[in-house]
């Protein structure tokens, strides 16, 4: 059974920090890539960045110089490492596995959805 686990979500205050991890197992040699999306409701869902077995390919304009994506093979986890939060950043944060990150959907892991998805963790900034 595939699993996907986050952790790591909270709140905090504008200009505050929080990593958030994501827990893989199952079949993870099948894994071309692991991304991290956002949610805000009624809105579409966010590829926020994306990471495959060689390094990191992507982070969203909104994000690049305050997000890290990163890996620890070993621990079959990865980290998205948020800094300078903004109240913007709000929103549910989900990891994904094979995912097809580039198609649009407008609900993170919802029925039929391509991938393997966790349920989510809640990051909540505050001004």
């Amino acid at each position: 059974e595939v699993r996907l686990v986050e952790s790591g979500g909270g709140s905090v205050q504008t200009g505050g920090s929080l990593r958030l991890s994501c827990t893989t197992s199952g079949f993870t040699s099948h894994f071309s890539d692991v991304g991290w999306y956002r949610q805000v409701p009624d809105s579409g869902c966010e590829l926020v960045s994306d990471i495959s077995r060689d390094g990191p390919t992507y982070y969203s304009e909104s994000v690049k110089g305050r997000f890290t994506i990163s890996q620890d093979a070993t621990e079959n986890t990865v980290y998205l490492q948020m800094n300078n939060l903004k109240p913007e950043d709000t929103a549910v944060y989900y990891c994904a596995a094979n995912s097809l990150s580039g198609r649009y959907r407008r609900r993170c892991g919802g029925p039929g959805d391509f991938g393997y998805w966790g349920q989510g963790t809640q990051v909540t900034v505050s001004s």
